[in-house]
């Protein structure tokens, strides 16, 4: 963990309030922390740090549960997704770039939710300062951080039934690394200072959180009140395995949050019900066309709503 991180985090599990966090370092490499530990001034919660990644969920204690997002089949999945236009691939979409660009007259500290294996954190290094990727997923933060570290990776690409074939993505020499970094985290509750973040990307992760406004809430507190951009893109694919259907945004056709979830997100941002603010400016809207493969003769097109908004 790169030790500019420390100005920006406070405990998670004390929220609403926002206490600091004292760092005991047992092995750093210049200045990257590699072993140690994060402690709370004020509940005393300890978050670690291990192999230069940190754990920085609230209350989590024992063993992990199981999710699809640690198994090795969905990691070369996603980093196929994310970086299948650097193979490259003909297959490959996009999407990170189109996003990227949608967010590219930003400046000053970046914020990546849902962040995956990296490549949206990655694109936002080529106009923000620094730029801080998180996610829940432990597989999917060690593969960026590797990817940050190395600036390439190779992972076995399914090609059918139990056939795989190794391939290397490289990320381009012109990419800066140097202000990146990914942490483990929880969408819900995240560890950092109110008002830290100039520009923030939220992508396909609205629909998998078991409280979405929630999530909204927490961007709104961590951004900027003034000269702040937020991407939030999104299927909307509402599932009772991710949220019960009364904490939806979207897709029913009773309150509250009846009709699209896109709309209910730009009336919320613009102010609805006062849940956040200050309010947002809506800037724009659209759709970006995503991809996700299963194995070579398989893959998901999936048409991802974005809106942009600024304050």
């Amino acid at each position: 963990m790169k030790e500019w991180l420390l100005d920006l985090l406070i405990c998670p599990a004390c929220l609403p309030a926002e206490h600091s966090l004292r760092a005991r370092v047992d092995d750093r490499q210049r200045d990257d922390i590699l072993e140690g530990r994060l402690t709370c001034s004020a509940c005393g919660a300890h978050y670690p740090i291990c192999s230069g990644i940190a754990f920085l969920e609230p209350h989590r204690s024992g063993p992990r549960p199981e999710s699809k997002y640690e198994t090795a089949s969905v990691l070369s999945s996603y980093l196929w997704s994310h970086y299948g236009d650097l193979l490259p691939d003909p297959e490959a979409s996009d999407a990170y770039r189109a996003w990227a660009e949608l967010l590219r007259d930003s400046c000053g500290t970046g914020l990546d939710l849902g962040s995956a294996v990296g490549r949206m954190s990655f694109e936002m290094s080529r106009f923000c300062e620094r730029v801080v990727g998180i996610d829940n997923s432990v597989a999917f933060i060690r593969t960026a951080r590797e990817l940050l570290q190395t600036g390439r990776k190779t992972f076995d690409l399914r090609l059918e039934g139990l056939l795989t074939e190794p391939v290397t993505v490289i990320l381009p020499e012109t990419w800066s690394r140097e202000g990146v970094e990914f942490i483990v985290g929880d969408a819900l509750a995240l560890p950092f200072r109110g008002a830290g973040f100039a520009s923030l990307a939220s992508l396909n992760l609205i629909d998998k959180v078991p409280l979405p406004l929630q999530h909204l809430r927490e961007m709104n507190r961590v951004a900027r009140a003034e000269g702040a951009q937020l991407l939030l893109s999104d299927p909307f694919s509402w599932s009772t395995d991710a949220a019960s259907e009364a904490d939806w945004l979207g897709g029913k056709p009773a309150a509250p949050y009846a009709g699209r979830g896109l709309d209910n997100v730009c009336e919320l941002l613009a102010g609805r019900d006062q849940h956040l603010q200050p309010a947002w400016r809506i800037a724009g809207q659209g759709h970006v066309w995503w991809k996700i493969r299963t194995h070579s003769n398989h893959f998901e097109l999936i048409r991802s709503c974005y809106v942009k908004a600024g304050r």
